[in-house]
């Protein structure tokens, strides 16, 4: 597909004279149109849906989550994965991005990996993905070399494959198991898709590994009762999880979770035990 014929390469009249109003106006028209984002990615969560129940099921069984991407796809990627161990207490393999051009790509563009369709198998093969393994390929255009080279590959070894584009009839959508495309439509800036496409693929990523989560067992009601309590806060939001979750006193909170070296899970159980004896 020419990259020019693409919803997301296309001019937003919305915004054609964005740079003559005022700043008020400026962030009027940006609120405006991310408002669109939440519908787009209304239309596509029976797919999202799809994609939980697969990636929760590999999980289980012992397999792991890659998100695959370049530039602010690979980074969206990155962050949604490295927020898990904190969150939901996943070990540091269990949901892996990886972004073309490694971390240098992080904080700045490097030349040509998002076209090197090699790059992606070795990327890949460095993982040793297997077909217990999820890859999800994130690419807002649909057309990115690296992640459908990356896709093609984790096909061939039958690995489950995921994907996330922000246009229509994608070539990535093609070649999926789960194709999710929320049409997120021009962006205020021209071709920019760190901006709603980038909006709508970050929901997407939060929805697939907290609905994986869930169905795993790692949230009680709407606590996340996984929680690695690592720091200061996370010490504090462990103690109130264990408040709600056994409706215990504060003190009886802190000794909970002292016994069980912090896990919340295990603080539960024993503050639970304590009032039935």
């Amino acid at each position: 597909m020419n990259l020019a014929d693409l919803t997301t390469e296309k001019r937003n009249p919305a915004s054609a004279n964005i740079d003559k109003v005022s700043t008020l106006e400026m962030v009027q028209i940006i609120n405006n149109e991310d408002k669109k984002v939440a519908f787009a990615v209304e239309r596509v969560l029976p797919e999202i849906a799809a994609a939980i129940d697969l990636i929760s099921e590999k999980l289980s069984d012992g397999g792991r989550l890659f998100y695959l991407g370049a530039g602010t796809s690979g980074r969206l990627g990155v962050l949604d994965a490295s927020e898990c161990p904190p969150t939901f207490g996943t070990d540091l393999t269990t949901v892996q991005g990886i972004i073309a051009g490694g971390n240098a790509a992080l904080v700045g563009a490097v030349e040509g990996a998002e076209d090197d369709e090699q790059l992606a198998i070795e990327n890949l093969t460095e993982k040793k993905i297997c077909r217990k393994d999820v890859l999800v390929g994130i690419a807002t255009s649909g057309r990115t070399p690296y992640v459908l080279s990356g896709i093609n590959f984790a096909k061939k070894i039958g690995a489950i494959t995921v994907g996330i584009s922000c246009v229509e009839n994608s070539a990535l959508a093609k070649i999926v198991d789960i194709p999710i495309n929320p049409v997120t439509g021009a962006e205020v800036v021209t071709g920019s898709t760190r901006l709603k496409a980038g909006t709508a693929t970050k929901m997407i990523l939060n929805m697939l590994t907290t609905g994986a989560m869930i169905k795993l067992g790692k949230i009680l009601g709407n606590l996340m009762v996984d929680v690695r309590a690592t720091n200061e806060k996370l010490r504090d939001r462990a103690k109130r999880i264990v408040m709600i979750a056994t409706d215990c006193s504060e003190d009886e909170a802190i000794d909970a979770l002292k016994k069980n070296n912090f896990e919340v899970k295990g603080a539960i159980t024993f503050a639970m035990s304590l009032k039935k004896s």
